[in-house]
């Protein structure tokens, strides 16, 4: 079983025991199955946008001969998504997701409480430190203790540095000290953490700016990555953060956690085709290597693998 196998599971079998349903007995590709396809695409949450736009795909592909085969439908339906994932201008290097030339890299991180994002930087410091990169955390979470302590933890635990200071500290104090801390130590990356609230916009708009304000008196072009992180599980309510956060700060990859343990998959090609932001990594299980780089191809060919879909 592939590394992305255990993260679709779920999403798979829930949208394969649809499909399977509607096709069988069909020789060919009606109004009825469409509607079956599409129902099976929004049960997963793709998002209606995102599932219209591919069952348009479909229904023009299949126009001119009505009639194809299980095995040429499945590569239609993944063929489509790939394209839907596929946003990027050039060839990406899926095992090496950030840049670093740009030395200390810096990884502001956000995203709503109980998302799993302080677990993710952890995983994330973890996995950069196996690499051999040095790597420089900061709490810039002080609205709430717990955020600080499990921080540490993860620190401790990934044997990286990490800068805090005391619970309700201004965070781009923060911030600020910690990227000038990764400077003298020569760090490669620098990962922060940031409060994650979203019950006042203007508030956590003016929170984001003053970080990167901040950073950038240190580092001029910091930060080079903003991460948001969503947890799959919530379903609609990702597509939600991610619109709110999208409208405080310019989000440029995002980390999708709790992927094994839902049904709702399709929010990961959902919310890269609404918002044109790549998923750069994905939680498949709550080991501290079970955070895994992002490979569209190979996500892909996990969710449409033939073997399952014939089963």
């Amino acid at each position: 079983m592939g590394i992305f196998d255990k993260g679709v599971q779920k999403t798979k079998r829930s949208f394969f025991e649809r499909l399977s349903r509607a096709v069988v007995g069909k020789s060919r590709v009606d109004d009825d199955l469409l509607d079956a396809i599409e129902e099976a695409l929004v049960a997963s949450d793709m998002g209606v946008d995102t599932t219209l736009k591919i069952i348009d795909n479909l229904e023009e592909r299949v126009h001119s001969d009505k009639y194809v085969s299980l095995d040429e439908l499945t590569d239609m339906l993944r063929d489509e998504i790939g394209k839907l994932l596929d946003i990027s201008e050039g060839e990406e290097d899926a095992a090496e997701p950030f840049d670093f030339s740009k030395k200390p890299y810096v990884i502001m991180v956000v995203g709503v409480n109980g998302v799993g994002k302080t677990t993710t930087i952890g995983k994330l410091a973890s996995m950069l430190r196996s690499k051999g990169k040095k790597v420089v955390l900061g709490a810039a979470d002080t609205f709430r203790a717990a955020a600080v302590d499990q921080l540490t933890i993860w620190a401790e635990r990934a044997g990286v540095d990490i800068v805090k200071q005391n619970m309700g500290a201004d965070p781009a104090s923060v911030a600020f000290d910690t990227v000038k801390s990764a400077v003298a130590k020569g760090a490669d990356a620098v990962l922060i953490d940031t409060a994650g609230r979203l019950h006042n916009r203007v508030d956590l708009m003016n929170e984001l700016t003053k970080i990167r304000n901040v950073m950038r008196k240190v580092i001029p072009d910091a930060p080079h990555e903003v991460l948001l992180v969503l947890d799959a599980s919530t379903g609609q309510n990702a597509f939600q953060q991610a619109r709110e956060f999208a409208r405080a700060t310019d989000i440029t990859a995002m980390a999708v956690t709790k992927l094994d343990g839902t049904a709702k998959g399709g929010v990961v090609i959902g919310i890269v085709d609404q918002f044109k932001v790549p998923v750069k990594f994905i939680g498949i299980g709550e080991g501290v290597d079970d955070l895994k780089v992002f490979d569209k191809k190979e996500f892909v060919d996990s969710l449409f693998s033939k073997e399952d879909f014939n089963k």
